[in-house]
């Protein structure tokens, strides 16, 4: 009788313990799955806050492996997959809420609609570092707001993880971008094509320097509160509001105003819900090409950590020591 396959991962047994490296089975991939060799594996803020228990949406029972976005090899194809073959290198936005097996680990059996092709400029871990902060920003820019060439565009957050991203994607998509953040990051918002625009400006101050005293196309929040209140402020008639960060009361009479619509975006419906996780590989495909024109650049953290030391990297999301997305080798 053959033993079954084993390896190693990293376990979570209840909110805010230590991590526990553990042996366990390996999976096999089922109908439409593809099992993939993981090489790298983003942490994200999201990752700590279910850690800690924080993240009642994400659903994910413990004791559970986390990690939700991933880089890595195809290993095997389960039947019905055609779109990879063993040794493709993918990445993916593929598991760590929803009961569904994260990627600090070896290996993992993951739905092959949430792939995409690796970026081939990209090293695995920069690949790692990218899934859930593009789909995230690609949503709300695209698929809610519908992003086009000479809309002007403002990103709140805009050198943070999605917000990079999202100035990025609305650059390479021919929008005109601004972006708000700390003083302290304006080098990080102009070093990726958007015009800095200071928060602690009077809202009419802001229109009346960045745009044309009207308003704004599209405002993008990434921060949430204060933040989104004022982005009903600062857009002009019929404009567009969109926030990945919706928690808290909100007064919508600003956007009333001037007719103005908003858009929500919970990445993680598709992981939950089983429904459209095709969209989040089509995105990532999207994305790929971007990268691979040189038009969309990841920002990753120089550390090097991996499952023996992956506690740090979550400390360092959590201390607020990241200048840039953190990433944990898988060896």
């Amino acid at each position: 009788m053959t033993a079954q396959p084993t390896m190693k991962a990293l376990t979570l047994d209840h909110y805010d313990a230590p991590f526990r490296v553990r042996e366990i089975a390996r999976p096999a991939p089922k109908s439409g799955e593809v099992l993939v060799r993981i090489h790298a594996s983003g942490v994200n803020p999201l990752d700590t806050k279910i850690r800690s228990g924080a993240a009642a949406h994400a659903r994910h029972p413990l004791p559970n492996i986390l990690g939700i976005d991933m880089a890595g090899t195809v290993e095997s194809v389960g039947p019905g997959v055609s779109a990879f073959r063993p040794g493709d290198e993918v990445y993916g936005m593929t598991g760590g809420v929803g009961g569904i097996q994260g990627s600090l680990a070896q290996y993992a059996a993951v739905d092959a609609d949430l792939l995409a092709r690796k970026p081939a400029n990209l090293t695995m871990r920069e690949a790692a570092s990218l899934p859930l902060v593009v789909i995230t920003a690609w949503e709300g820019l695209v698929d809610r707001a519908h992003v086009r060439p000479g809309m002007k565009v403002l990103i709140q957050g805009g050198a943070g993880g999605v917000g990079r991203v999202a100035v990025q994607i609305a650059s390479a998509l021919g929008a005109e971008v601004f972006a708000t953040d700390r003083s302290g990051r304006v080098a990080d918002i102009e070093r990726v094509g958007a015009t800095f625009v200071d928060p602690a400006l009077p809202t009419e101050e802001q229109i009346a320097l960045h745009a044309g005293g009207i308003g704004f196309d599209l405002v993008y929040d990434t921060v949430g509160g204060p933040v989104l209140d004022a982005a009903f402020n600062l857009i002009g008639r019929f404009g567009h509001v969109v926030s990945c960060l919706g928690w808290g009361t909100h007064a919508l009479a600003p956007l009333s105003f001037k007719s103005g619509t908003y858009s929500g975006v919970f990445t993680l419906l598709p992981l939950l819900t089983g429904i459209g996780r095709a969209r989040h590989g089509e995105i990532l495909g999207e994305a790929t090409r971007l990268i691979e024109a040189g038009k969309l650049i990841p920002k990753v953290d120089p550390r090097a950590f991996s499952l023996a030391d992956a506690e740090a990297a979550h400390g360092a999301i959590t201390d607020g020591t990241a200048t840039g997305k953190l990433v944990v080798s898988i060896i």
